[in-house]
């Protein structure tokens, strides 16, 4: 991996997970500690992040923790065309499961109105958005404190959803790639997703166009995984012809 790459991936991680240790990095990477340190230096001139012994940490993140915002702020138009069009597939009397992510968040803003609606989320800021709605029964894993995504995340927040069935779930990514399948770039995330999608009947992939065609860090499986892709109308011809000529259900916002 080139020295830009890498740093990019980097970034990406702690963007993701709000903070990295170098030994962790120098393992993931296979450079050695001095090459990180390094990489974090240069990230840190960028003004993303702020050096600490041992690693560092997103900045400004404590301030969007406190105010509950997401880190994630890409392609809100998009995203909230993907939430209207995601809420068509809610029924009344439906369990469902909201995945962390700016994505599914536009989603429980827009959430009202509906009965006997049963919410399972990991997701922290979309359980104080719709935990005081009458109608709606909103239950919150457990698990690890996940900062930029508000989110509880590593493998009891995974715990949770053995033996438990949902009618749907909405599910976030940040890579849709033919090779790599559906991606994240955050490692502990890998196995709370896995376990969502077992325990669900239809899997709704919410994801804007810009991520069809990218990979991120970790792999969660084919693209077999989900039943329907929701995505937005700036998605590409080529990339329209790719998911028909793979058999990937997609559905438009416009």
């Amino acid at each position: 991996m080139l020295q830009n790459q890498r740093r990019d991936k980097i970034l990406e991680l702690i963007r993701e997970d709000g903070h990295a240790k170098v030994t962790n990095l120098s393992r993931i990477f296979k450079v050695t500690e001095v090459t990180i340190r390094q990489d974090l230096e240069s990230i840190e001139k960028d003004g993303f992040i702020i050096r600490e012994h041992g690693g560092a940490y997103l900045k400004d993140i404590d301030m969007n923790v406190r105010n509950f915002e997401l880190q994630n702020k890409d392609n809100m138009a998009e995203k909230q065309l993907i939430a209207r069009k995601a809420l068509e597939f809610i029924q009344d009397g439906d369990t469902i499961i909201l995945d962390s992510g700016s994505t599914t968040t536009e989603m429980a803003k827009l959430i009202s109105g509906y009965r006997n609606l049963t919410i399972i989320t990991n997701a922290l800021n979309i359980a104080i958005i719709l935990g005081a709605q009458t109608g709606i029964n909103v239950v919150v894993t457990g698990g690890e404190f996940k900062a930029p995504t508000i989110s509880l995340t590593g493998q009891k927040a995974a715990d949770f959803f053995q033996n438990l069935h949902v009618d749907k779930l909405f599910l976030a990514t940040a890579g849709i790639a033919l090779k790599s399948g559906l991606t994240y770039p955050g490692i502990s995330d890998i196995c709370v997703k896995r376990a969502m999608i077992e325990s669900a009947d239809v899997t709704y992939l919410v994801a804007d166009s810009t991520k069809i065609g990218k990979s991120s860090f970790a792999s969660l499986g084919a693209l077999s995984l989900i039943d329907y892709l929701i995505t937005d109308s700036k998605i590409k011809p080529d990339d329209i012809e790719w998911l028909k000529s793979h058999d990937v259900q997609f559905v438009i916002a416009e």
